[in-house]
């Protein structure tokens, strides 16, 4: 296969990071991976799993020479890291990040970086950012959990505004393509509203259920609870952050969520035996409706 790519600087080496290194890898999709973080004992892994070619604490060191750039770290961190990539990794170079969370960093970083005239980006020699989202993610953190297929048969959302260029937004598809996604591609805000439903109200009710139950009683849990909580046991600052950026889309799925549990509610405090079917039955469709 030829390589798509000569050098992709991965910043954040976690379970994402890592996983897209691994993926370029064995696809033979780029010539050097260089992995960017703060810890050295996790560079030391993500080299030792082969998710790299090379690492450095340095940024600006890590991308001097990139053809792209994908940034895998917190949402809170990603806006001032991808500013920052763009001041160090050549004019021609694509950025693109995996955030949870899309509004608020496409907005930002739209404005400082996309231009509508493409002669205009040039002469101010700054890279391009397109952001995506990949739906791939786990309660396991590390590059020790990374994995090569991670991303296959997997959505991706990308997130192009009218200020992104045409030929950005094909290389940032081609390159999710490429490691075997599904890409789906959606505005800023249509992502935020979607996950949402999907992501976020789910994180936010498994912890919720978790730290409902008395500790006395998990010693019990079998599998209904332990796969309705897997979720809750991921990093809690990342989720932290996640939560509150999009905590406007969130309230609102709470909402009706909230709705559809006092249906449960009245039909049990009723004995409605058969509404609580109807009820069940609907969720049984919902999700049978996903495949395995």
């Amino acid at each position: 296969m030829i390589k798509q790519w000569d050098t992709v600087a991965v910043v954040g080496v976690g379970l994402i990071g890592g996983s897209v290194g691994l993926a370029l890898r064995e696809r033979g999709l780029a010539e050097h991976v260089v992995g960017i973080g703060r810890r050295a004992a996790s560079l030391r892994k993500a080299r030792q799993c082969g998710a790299v070619t090379r690492t450095t604490t340095s940024l600006a060191r890590g991308v001097a020479d990139a053809d792209l750039v994908v940034v895998c770290t917190p949402v809170g961190n990603i806006v001032s890291q991808v500013l920052e990539v763009a001041e160090a990794c050549p004019p021609s170079a694509l950025i693109t990040d995996v955030g949870s969370t899309k509004q608020h960093i496409v907005e930002a970083l739209d404005r400082a970086l996309n231009r509508p005239d493409p002669r205009v980006r040039q002469e101010v020699g700054r890279a391009t950012f397109v952001g995506s989202h990949p739906l791939a993610g786990s309660e396991k953190t590390g590059p020790a959990f990374a994995r090569a297929d991670l991303f296959v048969d997997r959505a991706v959302v990308v997130t192009p505004t009218r200020r992104s260029p045409p030929a950005a937004v094909r290389r940032t598809i081609g390159l999710w393509k490429s490691l075997g996604a599904n890409v789906v591609e959606k505005s800023p805000q249509a992502h935020d509203q979607l996950v949402a439903a999907i992501s976020h109200l789910p994180h936010l009710v498994a912890s919720a259920l978790a730290t409902a139950t008395p500790p006395r009683d998990i010693c019990l849990a079998a599998g209904g609870w332990r796969d309705t909580t897997r979720v809750a046991a991921a990093d809690a600052e990342l989720w932290k952050q996640i939560l509150s950026d999009n905590r406007g889309h969130v309230l609102k799925s709470l909402d009706s969520f909230e709705t559809v549990l006092a249906t449960f509610r009245e039909a049990l405090e009723s004995d409605d035996q058969d509404r609580l079917l109807l009820l069940l039955e609907a969720g049984k469709q919902h999700r049978e409706s996903l495949g395995n």
